[in-house]
């Protein structure tokens, strides 16, 4: 069955009604609804059905949560055993069967040389807790304060993880250069840039007069996801692993959006083969439900407490997620993800060359990323926020659901399931493709008329 372009349809009486009472209670912060107005009543795989009738292709996922797309079947039995079977679903951290066979399926899942030495802790339900968590663990461990972060880094929204994205007043915090290829902080690119942002960490950390707080850890995700999809260099990977190492100094790898399958390896630091001392973990591994933990090298194990939080024990969570865990894992899904998602970074690529305002086509597995320019004198051009935004709208009225990245607005963020098809893969390419040249006919207009709100 191929997958056609939805016809265009008016919207329903229910679904005006649901978008109006929402817009005048909406805050002023940033919300999906805002620049989405989808009103989603159904959903199945890579499927949304919204009150207006209308089918959308879904590439957001729940910002990379739903590993196996919405309502997979197995996803849906583990969470009605639970149901059925009169267990509490609200046990904190207690042990519990559930609790134990989440946790037996997700060592199984981990690098063998980190699981022989981890102890698996349970926080606060999001990735932003598991952050803090990390955080709090390192800092309590060395008896040191610094932390370590990176340009485009997006930890989350807390006030420990906000400083490590850079959002927050911490003097603590210390940012780092981020090897960014296509805007290379250095002017090089490619391996030499990668090189040079090695060396600048490691002069900094061995400069006695440069002022350093003392570092706990350092805190990295080995794909910058709202930071715009850049991948880390596999080699630059391994030589901040080196220096850390050679320092004491506690690795964190954030795998809150990069874990569990979604760049063609099961967790993201295995394209480099680093061992980190901690893991940060959310998202898809609570199979759709809220479920964050953080996974640590035993040696760094200290007082109970810190960031834990009443419902870190979500039963639910755990099921949902241990049934997903098992699902990729049978199933070689982070396999399948580093096959397809090639293929589509292959053609994004093609298309490239036909759009001059694609600068950049990046990614890895199925975590893409499109970043948009305006053409102009210089090399790399400037980014264009405004174009992008004008090729999220033109693939909603397509029916493809896509978002920009946060840090980096002009970078269009592709996050379809792990269960996508050959199929459903050009049918998302073909409405990007369409909603890019749409999008492109009319920016000489837009931007003559001033930017877009």
């Amino acid at each position: 069955m191929t997958v056609t372009e939805p016809p265009p349809a008016a919207p329903t009486v229910a679904h005006a009604g649901l978008l109006r009472r929402q817009s005048p209670r909406e805050p002023a912060a940033r919300t999906y609804a805002r620049s989405l107005p989808v009103v989603p009543v159904r959903a199945r795989g890579l499927t949304i059905e919204g009150a207006d009738g209308r089918r959308y292709l879904d590439c957001l996922s729940g910002a990379g949560t739903l590993a196996l797309g919405h309502n997979h079947p197995v996803v849906l039995e583990a969470i009605r055993k639970v149901l059925d079977s009169g267990a509490p679903l609200h046990a904190l951290d207690l042990v519990t069967p559930v609790e134990d066979a989440f946790t037996t399926e997700l060592f199984a899942t981990l690098p063998p040389r980190f699981a022989r030495h981890a102890r698996l802790r349970f926080c606060g339900p999001a990735g932003t807790d598991a952050v803090e968590a990390a955080l709090k663990l390192v800092r309590t461990a060395t008896g040191r304060t610094g932390l370590l972060s990176f340009t485009g880094a997006c930890h989350g929204t807390t006030g420990g993880a906000l400083a490590a994205s850079g959002g927050g007043m911490d003097s603590a915090t210390t940012r780092l250069p981020y090897p960014y290829d296509y805007r290379c902080p250095f002017g090089t690119g490619g391996q030499r840039g990668a090189e040079l942002a090695a060396r600048w960490t490691e002069s900094l950390l061995d400069d006695p007069e440069g002022g350093l707080p003392a570092p706990a850890g350092m805190i990295i995700e080995p794909v910058q996801g709202e930071g715009g999809v850049i991948p880390a260099p596999d080699g630059w990977l391994r030589a901040i692993r080196r220096v850390t190492a050679d320092r004491s100094i506690p690795l964190i790898a954030d795998e809150v959006q990069t874990g569990v399958g979604r760049t063609g390896t099961f967790w993201a630091v295995e394209h480099s083969g680093i061992t980190p001392d901690v893991m940060v973990m959310s998202k898809a591994i609570g199979g759709s439900l809220p479920l964050a933990v953080i996974v640590h090298h035993e040696d760094l194990d200290s007082r109970p407490g810190a960031h834990a939080g009443a419902f870190r024990g979500n039963q639910l969570a755990m099921a949902a997620g241990a049934a997903t865990l098992a699902y990729v894992r049978e199933n070689r899904l982070a396999d399948r993800a580093a096959t397809l998602g090639a293929r589509m970074l292959g053609r994004l690529r093609s298309l490239a060359a036909d759009h001059p305002c694609v600068g950049d086509v990046r990614g890895r597995g199925l975590m893409i990323g499109v970043e948009l320019v305006a053409p102009a004198a210089g090399d790399p051009a400037p980014p264009d926020p405004a174009l992008a935004a004008a090729v999220r709208q033109e693939c909603l009225s397509r029916g493809l659901i896509v978002e920009l990245a946060t840090l980096r607005p002009a970078v269009v963020r592709l996050l379809p399931p792990l269960t996508l098809t050959d199929e459903q893969s050009d049918a998302v390419l073909d409405r990007f493709a369409d909603a890019l040249a749409a999008a492109e006919r009319t920016a000489p207009r837009r931007k003559e008329s001033g930017p877009s709100n």
